[in-house]
């Protein structure tokens, strides 16, 4: 069984996994097929979501599909054994089945930039 969990806005792999309203969270069988969907909405003075990636391990997730994450999310990420592919956008469900068709790759791009007014520090955290 592998667990895929996608940041969520709207139906939507969001674009900044530490600005996502939810995790959708899909349970993936050996044939490759979608036995199970759940929803995982993080409380809301979570941040840049990094302090969640102990959450989504113990969850089961191993592959997390996002739209970009700053460095050290990227790379808390790889510690928990979480692989990740970024760079993915439009549909939720139309992304886990792209990934597992094997049509995403990770485009290995880091959050340079944000929104006006947001403030974080991820991207210089090693």
């Amino acid at each position: 069984m592998i667990k895929i969990a996608v940041p969520t806005r709207a139906g939507q792999v969001d674009e900044h996994f530490g600005h996502c309203e939810s995790f959708t969270i899909y349970s993936i069988d050996d044939e490759k097929s979608v036995v199970d969907q759940e929803r995982f909405t993080p409380p809301p003075a979570c941040g840049c979501k990094s302090n969640l990636i102990g959450t989504l391990s113990e969850m089961g997730v191993s592959v997390l599909i996002a739209g970009n994450m700053g460095e050290g999310a990227a790379v808390r990420l790889g510690q928990a054994g979480i692989k990740v592919f970024r760079g993915v956008a439009g549909d939720v469900g139309e992304a886990v089945q792209n990934w597992l068709d094997g049509k995403i790759k990770d485009r290995d791009i880091l959050c340079a930039a944000h929104a006006p007014g947001h403030e974080c520090a991820h991207e210089h955290q090693r």
